[in-house]
């Protein structure tokens, strides 16, 4: 240490560098579903499985049923659509949904739209401070196909699909989620329509939101573990940020 005369005034330091502040703040994660939350899909969704059922000689699925396996992995939903089929024809059956499914986006005539107020919704998130990922039942190559349809496929920070893992209601694809974002469960949020986005998100520890447009009805959301059920996208950031702020 220096020590200086008491006549002599000590020479002038340029003050120190200030050290960089560590954030307060943590990371916040909104993990939405793809197909009846972000986009509408089930008239191409039912149209690939009717083709498939065609395809191996199978009467057509009502539209209600298709409706109620969608976010489930394809060859578990199969299995639940045909349960008298044996195992190896649900796989032939996944192979033809899939061949379905790729002519059908081939067409001229394919559409597969946003949901009115996705985007405003995402860039209000955004600019909150909200990281932004997926967990979605939909194929990883079929996913990435949809977001490019849409210019979306830089908004998201992270992309989980069941054909990475275990599918929903498993926390799976969450958990993965929050991993690659750095998020922790009380600080992120999944938005879905589905009982199965509702189930796998409490199975992560992770609250949820259900939005009352897409598959599943509202009371089904709240009875497997919504925290609320949002009727307009508009209405999904200031849900976000409440729910995080109750935590």
């Amino acid at each position: 240490m220096l020590v200086y005369a008491a006549a002599m005034p000590p020479p002038p330091t340029e003050a120190p560098p200030e050290s960089p502040k560590e954030s307060t703040e943590r990371l916040r994660l909104a993990v939405f579903d793809l197909d009846g939350t972000l986009v509408d899909s089930l008239h191409i969704i039912v149209e690939a499985m009717t083709n498939a059922c065609r395809t191996h000689g199978l009467p057509p699925l009502p539209s209600e049923q298709v409706r109620r396996i969608v976010g489930l992995p394809l060859l578990e939903a199969i299995a639940i659509l045909l349960p008298g089929e044996e195992t190896t024809r649900h796989g032939d059956l996944a192979q033809s949904y899939r061949t379905a499914f790729h002519d059908l986006r081939q067409g001229d005539d394919f559409e597969e739209p946003l949901y009115p107020g996705a985007l405003a919704a995402l860039d209000t998130l955004e600019s909150a401070g909200f990281l932004l990922g997926i967990a979605t039942g939909k194929s990883h190559r079929g996913l990435v196909k949809t977001l490019e349809n849409h210019d979306l496929e830089r908004r998201f920070v992270t992309l989980q699909t069941a054909d990475q893992g275990p599918g929903k209601p498993a926390p799976h694809m969450l958990q993965r989620a929050l991993a690659e974002a750095g998020a922790d469960n009380v600080d992120s949020v999944m938005i879905g329509d589905t009982v199965f986005d509702m189930e796998m998100a409490r199975a992560a520890g992770v609250p949820a939101i259900g939005v009352a447009w897409g598959y599943h009805e509202s009371g089904d959301l709240l009875n497997s573990g919504a925290a609320l059920v949002v009727e307009h996208f508009d209405d999904v950031p200031a849900a976000a940020r409440s729910l995080l702020e109750e935590a």
